[in-house]
């Protein structure tokens, strides 16, 4: 009889260590407060799938940039409409592309009714600006001569941090601006370097506000500044009541250029009365970000045709001889004011240069909202799929029981088949299920991860990827006792032996689950990531649960007994045995058989 294998194994500590890390992930899960649920697809919770076509209006064909922005245009279109989890995703590219838009929950024929929408950009003057949702009573704050004056200008963002001026090289950035509350509001929409402009008017240090009226419209002489506009009335009433901070408020949509809007800035921080458009997006011939002039901070270079530049140069014109905010060209995209710089200064050359506090980022998104705002694009709805909640119920409910029943299933196989060893097997399958609900619910919560019907089918197919890891080792365990070796020894020599197979299957089964979610879209992800989650966990609980208890239960005279329910009887197994004496004690040796 071959000698015992020994082992540097340490089951209690190896226990230990997972128990804790169970622990944590259980904890985590269910944190008091938060959902103990994985966040459910759209297949499984119902909504609304709406897979939409893009057709050039030009002939020219569509790029990835029109189509990228085409996304970020419907979703914050859904995103306004307060509906949570929704997604926006593309497939294909050029004209072959669609964009595939899902939204959970039931769906409100307004949303669908934005998202086949054109998207359009228009540059309005701006004739009021307030804060976009009620704020508590202004409060006096030093002005920039020191005296004491009320509050009425919201303070700064995005949307009015920025201003348009001239390129001149004496003007390169305007003076410093200070708001009512005191923050410097610095930057300038400028002529670009090349083109012709007068010379640029100085600019005031300070902004100046003038007293509001009861709508809280303000004007340079105290009067409503849209005495022309037929409905002047109304359009106070909807200015003043206009609360950006309500869902639906940022939704976008369809704005007619030659009326009057109110709207919100895009973060909703900001609401405003415009003008009719005065320049349209589609006369902007190209747009660029890029580093500013001397090296410091971001800007954005715009260019028009050369009716787009006529239009400008007018409107410029008038707007830099206003106040503020009246001085003030909101860029609007799909009826949000996307960023609204001042006019410090006539712009007569058909170029413009949008300066301000830009980040990188924030610059190329403005450029490309310039660029692509008016797409030369119709969304057109190729397939609109409703999934009710009820049907979402039945399929998670038959999902849920496929996976009970293949459970129970192997579980009352495994039992059968290898007794006490069963058992090892059944309990590292619940540790295994423990783990892999847990990471579901936190991955949900933390990474925005949802469960498909096809995450469901992965997680059913990963019962029979974990079972087959602890078959292999009971068999290599057989084996072993076949051979002749003892029951410990032949638990050490299994592992050793099982492993290498367990970890080629394993890595097999990663590799295919990585190349289908690189490779694939939709809910063929969904199946492949959580193939390769529960993969991983099947390695996990195969080196830290099912290896350790096996060593821990071989080092009991129970099992060492061989008796039939260890379920590694050498009578079961075919081999000849005998009690050989060991101090006060006699284990069963067994001894290699001729297989008759």
């Amino acid at each position: 009889m071959a000698a015992p294998t020994k082992t540097a194994i340490k089951p209690g500590r190896t226990l230990t260590i997972l128990g804790l890390i169970l622990a944590s992930l259980l904890a985590w899960a269910f944190w008091p407060g938060l959902s103990h649920s994985p966040r459910l697809g759209l297949d499984l919770r119902g909504g609304t799938q709406v897979i939409l076509s893009p057709v050039s209006t030009n002939g020219v064909p569509i790029t990835d940039d029109q189509l990228n922005q085409s996304v970020e245009i419907i979703r914050q279109r859904v995103d306004g409409f307060g509906v949570a989890e929704s997604e926006v995703t593309t497939q294909g590219s050029g004209d072959n592309a669609t964009i595939i838009v899902s939204i959970p929950g039931t769906t409100n024929k307004a949303i669908l009714d934005s998202l086949s929408t054109t998207a359009k950009l228009d540059f309005r003057p701006v004739l009021a600006e307030d804060y976009g949702s009620p704020q508590p009573l202004p409060t006096a704050t030093p002005s920039v001569s020191g005296s004491a004056s009320p509050s009425t200008k919201p303070s700064p963002v995005a949307s009015s941090n920025v201003s348009i001026a001239p390129n001149a090289t004496a003007t390169a950035t305007a003076s410093p601006q200070v708001s009512s509350n005191g923050a410097a509001v610095t930057g300038g929409l400028r002529p670009a370097a090349d083109s012709a402009s007068p010379t640029p008017s100085p600019s005031a240090s300070a902004v100046t506000t003038t007293a509001p009226t009861a709508a809280g419209v303000t004007s340079n002489d105290g009067l409503p500044p849209i005495q022309s506009a037929k409905n002047d009335a109304a359009l106070q009433a909807a200015f003043t009541n206009l609360d950006c901070s309500k869902t639906g408020a940022t939704k976008g949509g369809a704005a007619d250029p030659a009326k009057f809007l109110v709207t919100c800035s895009t973060d909703g921080q900001l609401k405003y009365l415009l003008e009719p458009a005065a320049v349209q997006g589609t006369e902007i011939s190209n747009a660029q970000a890029g580093i500013a002039q001397g090296g410091v901070g971001w800007e954005v270079n715009l260019t028009f045709t050369s009716a787009g530049a006529q239009q400008f140069a007018a409107t410029t014109t008038k707007l830099s001889k206003q106040q503020p905010p009246q001085n003030q060209f909101a860029i609007t995209l799909d009826g949000l004011v996307q960023s609204a710089p001042r006019v410090n200064e006539p712009i007569l050359g058909g170029s413009a240069v949008i300066t301000g506090n830009f980040t990188p980022d924030e610059a190329k998104a403005l450029a490309n909202v310039l660029k692509y705002g008016s797409l030369p694009v119709t969304l057109v709805p190729s397939s609109v799929e409703q999934i009710s909640p009820t049907l979402g119920e039945d399929q998670l409910r038959a999902g849920i029981l496929a996976g009970l029943l293949g459970l129970l299933l192997v579980f009352v196989y495994l039992v059968i088949y290898y007794r006490a060893l069963g058992l090892v097997a059944v309990a590292s399958l619940l540790v295994a299920a423990a783990i892999t609900y847990a990471l579901f619910v936190i991955l949900g919560r933390q990474l925005g991860f949802t469960l498909s019907l096809a995450g469901v089918a992965g997680a059913i197919v990963a019962i029979g990827i974990t079972a087959d890891s602890f078959i292999v080792y009971f068999e290599r365990i057989r084996d072993e006792i076949r051979e002749g070796r003892s029951l410990r020894a032949a638990g050490d020599a299994g592992w050793i032996r099982a492993r290498k197979t367990i970890l080629a299957a394993d890595f097999v089964s990663l590799l295919a689950a990585v190349v289908l979610y690189f490779m694939s879209v939709g809910s063929v992800r969904g199946f492949a990531f959580t193939l390769g989650l529960t993969t991983l966990v099947d390695i996990l609980v195969a080196f830290m649960f099912t290896r350790p208890l096996v060593s821990l239960l071989m080092r009991t005279d129970w099992f060492t007994s061989g008796k039939p329910w260890t379920g590694l009887s050498p009578d079961r197994l075919g081999v000849k045995t005998e009690v050989v004496p060991v101090g006060r004690q006699s284990v069963v040796a067994a001894s290699a058989a001729k297989e008759s």
